[in-house]
């Protein structure tokens, strides 16, 4: 006991009973008492744990049991709620069933009034936006065909003045033209007065 106490560097206790009834013992530690409360509180401790172990098994079987339980009923409610496995019922059970579809068709009715009303409601002020945005395209698209009509305009007042103008101004006028006939006559009989003047009698060579 002592080598194992060395080699094992642990605290050893031994116990023993000759033949005879005599009482002997050993003990690595300076006291066997220290030792021996040290192992009782050792035992104390695995005895709690095993006894909370068990009562942690005992615990979560009887919640399995409950679980399960629940779990059947709410099944059995469940194939009622669709109409099945209606015959165990008594008439009143039939009746709280009855009452019981009542009121959750009255929820269920309510709350899809109220989508459908929220559904409408966006519907609208998607239709104003989009009547909105059409009527802003429209005016833009009024402006810009005033301002091409405006353009053509322009670009066919322009085509009608200039090649009048052109001509006007290429072609002299009959007013015009008589008038400078008439210029070039007076230059002309200017011309053969002068000429005629110039020419001396035959009887003056």
């Amino acid at each position: 006991a002592h080598e194992i106490s060395v080699l094992c560097d642990a605290e050893v206790a031994l116990i023993v009973f000759s033949t005879k009834g005599k009482l002997f013992e050993f003990s690595s530690h300076a006291s066997m008492d220290s030792i021996l409360e040290r192992y009782e509180r050792q035992c104390y401790a695995e005895e709690e744990l095993v006894a909370t172990h068990q009562k942690s098994q005992g615990s979560w079987s009887l919640e399995h049991t409950k679980l399960k339980a629940k779990m059947e009923i709410l099944q059995k409610k469940q194939r009622h709620f669709i109409g099945e496995d209606l015959e165990p019922l008594s008439l009143k059970e039939l009746q709280n069933l009855e009452q019981q579809l009542d009121t959750a068709l009255k929820n269920i009715r309510s709350r899809r009034n109220q989508l459908l009303l929220a559904s409408i409601a966006e519907l609208g002020k998607k239709e104003k936006a989009l009547q909105e945005q059409n009527t802003l395209l429209s005016k833009k698209i009024k402006e810009k065909q005033d301002q091409i009509a405006s353009w053509q305009m322009e670009q066919q007042n322009q085509s009608q003045i200039s090649p009048s103008f052109l001509l006007s101004c290429a072609l002299p006028s009959s007013q015009t033209l008589r008038t400078c006939t008439c210029q070039t006559e007076r230059v002309v009989g200017s011309k053969e007065r002068a000429e005629s003047n110039t020419i001396m009698p035959p009887w003056m060579l």
